[in-house]
């Protein structure tokens, strides 16, 4: 049978249900919708998307995008990663890009993934982008959980970390420069691929952080920067700043 013809991008979602510090995160329900359909809905709103899918290994999770109108993939439950879990889709849903879009952020703009499609159509030879945004404060600048990411002058990252940087030795709280990584990717196909059988690297292994691994493999990330910083729901205090947020925006 031969493979569909790649539309230009499409977006996945990967989305589980078990969550350490919050036990079935996707189906918690902000301003009236479960998360996950609220993401889905954002990321439908954005211009570059063919697609939107929900890649899960619950069917609890794939029902209630379901009910809602969106579409929903089910993967293998063996999956380590949500780049793992997006790479079996890859496989059989054709696209030349690839969002990643976190289960996690119901508020992300989708300005934001238009940029990061922009960004990945405008240089062919770029395999992966994410985005950033300032720090906020020096909260988020200390907090281990806000990852931060440096990047070099063509705007590619040279580092993330749990840890501040770029460190200020001489004072300023801080830098101009600090960066907090909001964890939505693009990958073209190929890369994705390849990505997801690569070995983990010890940076990953050290800092837990996925995207480590295709820099110590020597590919570059270009860094995007984010039009609208989104809330992540990881814990029970989040769940009450979404839906706080949510009443806001009625």
């Amino acid at each position: 049978m031969k493979e569909r013809e790649p539309v230009p991008a499409i977006a996945i979602i990967p989305a589980r249900y078990d969550s350490t510090r919050l036990p079935g995160k996707a189906l918690r329900e902000i301003g009236g919708a479960p998360m996950i359909v609220r993401v889905m809905r954002q990321a439908r709103r954005a211009e570059s998307l063919a697609r939107v899918i929900v890649a899960t290994d619950d069917e609890r999770i794939a029902r209630a995008v379901r009910a809602a109108g969106g579409e929903a993939e089910m993967t293998s439950p063996a999956h380590q990663s949500g780049t793992d879990r997006i790479a079996e889709v890859a496989r059989r849903v054709p696209a030349e890009i690839y969002l990643n879009v976190q289960g996690d952020q119901p508020f992300i703009a989708p300005a934001d993934l238009d940029a990061l499609s922009a960004a990945m159509a405008a240089d062919a030879a770029l395999a992966m982008a994410t985005l950033a945004a300032p720090i906020a404060n020096l909260a988020e600048w200390r907090n281990p959980n806000k990852v931060k990411v440096v990047c070099g002058k063509n705007g590619d990252a040279l580092y993330f970390s749990r840890s501040s940087i770029p460190w200020p030795r001489d004072g300023a709280e801080i830098p101009a420069a600090a960066l907090r990584h909001i964890g939505v990717y693009g990958y073209r196909r190929d890369f994705l691929l390849r990505f997801a059988s690569l070995e983990p690297g010890i940076l990953e292994g050290i800092e837990k952080l996925e995207q480590l691994r295709a820099l110590e493999h020597g590919y570059r990330i270009r860094v995007v920067e984010s039009a609208a910083p989104s809330l992540e729901v990881d814990t029970p205090e989040d769940l009450e700043l979404a839906n706080a947020a949510a009443r806001n925006a009625q």
